[in-house]
């Protein structure tokens, strides 16, 4: 088999060679996508002094794993709700919770001056709290139109035990 492709206008083509060779064209390479995405950093932005070291350090790592920080804000259902677990935020109350996730997010930007990895998020109690049980162990089942998928907690590693030379 020859390692070269053969397209089918080459005899359309006026031929500059001697009429027995082909004709050899550059072979179009798919560009490789990489198997795992960027990983991406959840952090819940409250207001106390360690959400705001959990943003910094997050922004760090991110600037060191090119990942994608996503500071989020998690809001309560008002009490009381008719028809519970099923409230609605009025939108002045997400739109400042916003601003405010913004805000904090800007200071801990010029504070490690790590730009353009970050995005800002309000969530509702119910989500954060799926996000919080899989990150303890509980199975997160991801249901999407292109798919199901489920996420699991990364197995920990073992300790590395170091040798000494010549031992």
């Amino acid at each position: 088999m020859s390692q070269y492709r053969f397209t089918g206008d080459a005899a359309q083509r006026p031929v500059t060679q001697a009429p027995d060779s082909p004709v050899i064209e550059h072979l179009q390479l798919i560009p490789l996508v990489p198997r795992r995405q960027n990983p991406w950093l959840v952090v819940e932005v409250d207001g106390t002094p360690a959400g705001h070291r959990a943003l910094v350090w997050a922004l760090r790592e991110a600037a060191r794993r090119e990942a994608t920080v996503v500071a989020v804000s998690v809001l309560d259902a008002p009490d009381g709700d008719p028809l519970d677990g099923t409230a609605r935020l009025p939108l002045r109350t997400q739109e400042a919770a916003r601003d405010q996730v913004e805000a904090r997010v800007l200071r801990a930007v010029a504070e490690t001056g790590v730009t353009g990895r970050t995005r800002a998020a309000v969530l509702e109690r119910p989500v954060f709290d799926a996000l919080h049980a899989a990150m303890h162990g509980a199975d997160l089942v991801m249901v999407a139109s292109d798919g199901k998928r489920l996420l699991r907690p990364a197995i920990p590693r073992q300790p590395v035990r170091r040798v000494a030379r010549g031992a």
